[in-house]
């Protein structure tokens, strides 16, 4: 999402949790932004509809944390994964070493 006006910039209207939000994006982020926003949707509606006595703005808050938990947990998940990497091309590495050392 850009903050400031480019030549690129495309206005696109956003429907979120019963709201049109007037947006201005780069060309290429327009289905980024709608996929995000649909995804916030979709939260937001799964709260509402387990939480109907409650006001919007708990709702709000609720959907918020979850989406953060995803996002904390996706990064969780994408360290873990860089580190096993990290570990496999090292074990590799140590063990091409090994071979040369025994060949030269």
């Amino acid at each position: 999402l850009v903050w400031f006006l480019t030549p690129a910039m495309k206005p696109i209207k956003l429907h979120i949790y019963g709201k049109q939000i007037p947006l201005k994006v780069e060309d290429d982020q327009v289905d980024t932004m709608q996929s995000i926003a649909a995804y916030v949707d979709e939260k937001l509606k799964t709260y509402r509809s387990q939480l109907s006595n409650q006001p919007d703005s708990m709702v709000m808050i609720l959907a918020s944390l979850s989406i953060a938990e995803d996002l904390f947990r996706l990064r969780e998940e994408i360290r873990n994964k860089k580190q096993e990497d990290e570990d496999r091309l090292k074990a590799m590495n140590d063990l091409l070493e090994k071979t040369l050392d025994e060949l030269f």
